[in-house]
């Protein structure tokens, strides 16, 4: 798979430049991002740090309803890369929201009741990214931005985007090069909207086997199916949305 990868001295250059020069165009002191303990959020959290310093940076860890390990795994990442932290914990808000609905909880859609948690995340972080005169920063990679793996207004919801254009076993070698704890790398992808949600199984391929077919093309029917199915069907996450022309 290494032959469809491009090298991670040159993609961290390159990126790390991208974040300098947008956060001076906008005007903005620097950059915040979610922080969740995931490989993603990790290595954007050390190409911000790269770009901008430590004191022009903040990882958000935004729990809601969500696993010890996640937050756990964050403040590792904070701890021994050093990157400041904030905590905000989401539980309370988002189960007030619930009890606001005019649904009884066993009868709403578990994907939307889901959806509100990157939702919330993206509340907050903007909160924070005015409130520090920062950009949002997001850390979708290529893979879901071309699968419409987010969460519209949600994960979408940001200013930047500087992994957008990594497939996502190059985020990988990127971490392995800037020395993003081990346990966070070999950890499975997932966005943690439900206990036992990985990426992966949501998909039904593995990333290795999207990164191939995004950049070759080549892949059995199954993997050919998959992303094109998702492609289509998420066409309206990556527009604005249509307006009435009178």
């Amino acid at each position: 798979m290494n032959g469809i990868y491009r090298d991670p001295v040159y993609l961290k250059e390159r990126i790390v430049a991208w974040i300098r020069d947008r956060v001076k165009e906008a005007g903005a002191r620097g950059a915040v991002f979610g922080l969740s303990g995931g490989l993603d959020s990790s290595v954007l959290a050390l190409l911000a740090k790269e770009a901008l310093g430590y004191n022009n940076i903040l990882g958000v860890i935004m729990p809601c309803e969500s696993q010890p390990e996640d937050a756990d795994l964050a403040l590792m990442l904070a701890k021994s890369c050093l990157v400041p932290v904030q905590q905000v914990d989401l539980t309370p808000a988002y189960r007030a929201l619930l009890d606001a609905i005019p649904f009884e909880r066993g009868s709403m859609n578990a994907l939307a009741m889901a959806n509100i948690k990157p939702r919330l995340r993206m509340t907050t972080l903007y909160f924070f990214a005015q409130n520090c005169h920062f950009l949002v920063c997001g850390a979708s990679n290529r893979d879901e931005l071309e699968l419409g793996y987010f969460t519209k207004h949600g994960d979408s919801g940001v200013d930047l985007l500087p992994m957008g254009d990594l497939l996502k076993g190059e985020v990988r070698l990127l971490a392995g090069h800037l020395g993003v704890p081990a346990p966070i790398i070999s950890r499975p992808p997932s966005a943690g909207l439900w206990p036992g949600q990985t990426d992966e199984g949501e998909l039904g391929a593995t990333y290795d086997e999207i990164d191939r077919y995004l950049v070759t093309g080549e892949g059995d029917e199954r993997v050919r199916e998959i992303v094109e199915r998702a492609r289509r069907k998420s066409e309206h996450k990556r527009k604005m949305p249509p307006i009435c022309k009178i």
